[in-house]
């Protein structure tokens, strides 16, 4: 009865922080981020105001609501880790079924908006991506293989593809290059966390690749991925879809990657898996950056050979 009450009581205290909080705003934020590069990148000059705007609002939507059911269906596993035992449904500020209708409401809301407003095709690419990250990772992939991070990354790894449809109505070839960047990215950035919250993941039983196969195979791996993510962010210059600014950067900041992971690999920093996760964030965000500078800077005379 007591452990009832207090559920209840926690359940009433819930604030639209708590509903905020459900949404992951910060992973979102950076989904966003790489999806508005994505249009402007797909064209030559301007995006239209309004694609920009209801484009972004209803990814960010989507993404949101596939947050949300990863809350509910992690949160006897959230309830076991140090970084997530106090996130509202693991808590108990939100009941399940309230976060479900949350995520209904929030997921069909901005289905329509992309509907009704940009296009078929960003729609149900958006829906294949929401589908993906809340049911194929969160429900299957997360608990059945140390790969997990590697198979489900593709869901992730949209945004910008979205963000490039949303504005062309069609996949392009250098729309499927930003996706491929993130695909790289996302091992290397995820398992350095992983490496860090070793213990956690231990404790919830969750077979990331650090407590399956250890922290050094983890770390090896690391550097491998981050090398494949410096080829792969090369492509966008090679295919003569950026220019030398772009170039420059993506080795600069690439570089920097590189060395975080063999600071990680040799164990000379006690921290060095958050900071290496922390680097990959803003690894990811300067990259995207520089390619809408050299995008509007060193405009392309010639059509991209990709598309």
């Amino acid at each position: 009865m007591s452990k009832s009450i207090t559920t209840a009581l926690s359940t009433e205290s819930a604030s639209w922080r708590d509903y905020l909080e459900l949404c992951k705003p910060n992973v979102v934020a950076l989904m966003i981020l790489t999806s508005a590069i994505g249009m402007f990148l797909a064209v030559p000059g301007m995006v239209p105001w309004d694609v920009l705007i209801i484009g972004n609002l209803g990814i960010a939507l989507c993404a949101g609501s596939a947050a949300v059911v990863n809350h509910v269906v992690d949160r006897h596993i959230d309830q076991k880790m140090i970084r997530t035992l106090n996130r509202p449904v693991a808590k108990g500020r939100v009941e399940p079924w309230q976060a479900l209708t949350f995520a209904l409401v929030t997921g069909v809301t901005g289905m329509a908006l992309l509907l009704a407003f940009i296009n078929p095709l960003t729609a149900w690419l958006t829906l294949g991506s929401l589908l993906g990250y809340a049911v194929i990772y969160t429900l299957f992939l997360k608990r059945a293989t140390p790969q997990n991070i590697v198979i489900g990354g593709i869901a992730g790894a949209a945004p910008p593809l979205l963000g490039w449809t949303a504005v062309t109505n069609e996949i392009g070839g250098h729309g499927l290059l930003l996706v491929l960047i993130i695909f790289a990215w996302t091992p290397p950035h995820f398992w350095a966390l992983a490496v860090h919250r070793k213990n956690d993941y231990a404790k919830a039983d969750i077979p990331m690749l650090p407590v399956t196969h250890g922290e050094r195979y983890t770390k090896i791996h690391i550097l491998l991925y981050t090398l494949i993510l410096f080829a792969v962010s090369l492509l966008p210059f090679a295919t003569g879809m950026m220019n030398g600014l772009y170039l420059l950067g993506a080795v600069v900041l690439g570089a920097g990657f590189i060395y975080w992971s063999v600071v990680l690999l040799l164990d000379k920093h006690p921290q060095a898996g958050m900071e290496t996760f922390k680097y990959s964030i803003i690894y990811l965000m300067a990259l995207f950056v520089i390619m809408l500078l050299d995008h509007y800077l060193f405009p392309v005379t010639v059509p991209f050979s990709l598309q």
